[in-house]
Parts: structure tokens; sequence; C-alpha cells
């Protein structure tokens, strides 16, 4: 007759048996430039909706807006991106779809 043998788990192996929680993804918001805004709206609306925007960022970021296309304008959990996105799109300004960082 033979013994019957249960397997001994290490502490190693119990703790790669545990789960990994992965971090939500960021969420970019991308303002495209057009040719209905004003420099000063762009920048205006920048801070008022974008938290803690201050006026010499806004105006890179218009800057950038109007020579590059595009700008990055802030990055962050999806569901304050949503928020933002919305209030800037409906302040006006030209937006790309929202997309993962």
């Amino acid at each position: 007759m033979t013994a019957v043998q249960t397997p001994v788990t290490r502490p190693e192996e119990q703790q790669a048996q545990k789960t990994v929680r992965k971090p939500y993804p960021n969420f970019k918001i991308i303002v495209v430039n057009d040719d209905v805004n004003t420099f000063e709206h762009v920048a205006k609306t920048l801070m008022t909706y974008v938290p803690q925007m201050t006026s010499d960022r806004a105006w890179e970021l218009t800057n950038q807006i109007h020579f590059e296309g595009q700008a990055i304008v802030w990055v962050g959990p999806q569901e304050q991106a949503e928020l933002y996105h919305m209030q800037l799109q409906r302040a006006g300004l030209t937006m790309a779809p929202l997309e993962a960082a």
C-alpha cells in the first residue's frame, strides 16, 4: 500500500496566488485647434474648467494648440476626465475624443 502525499504549499507559492490589482488607467483630454475660438477664450476656458490651471500654463497650452494643432491639457482618472472634457466641449472648444493615457 502506498502512502498518499498531500502537496505542501510554501509561503512563496501562496503569495504568487494572490490577486494582483491594477490601477485604473488615466485618460487624457486633448483640445484641438479650430478657426472659431480666440486665444483669450481658449485660455480663459482652460483656467475655468481644468483644476489648478494657471494663467501661464493656459497660455502655453493655447499656443501649443494653435501652432501644433492640439495639446494635452489634463491627464487623470476617467470619471474626472469625462467631466472636464464635457465642460470644455460645452464651452465651445474643439475636443478630440477621450483616450487612455
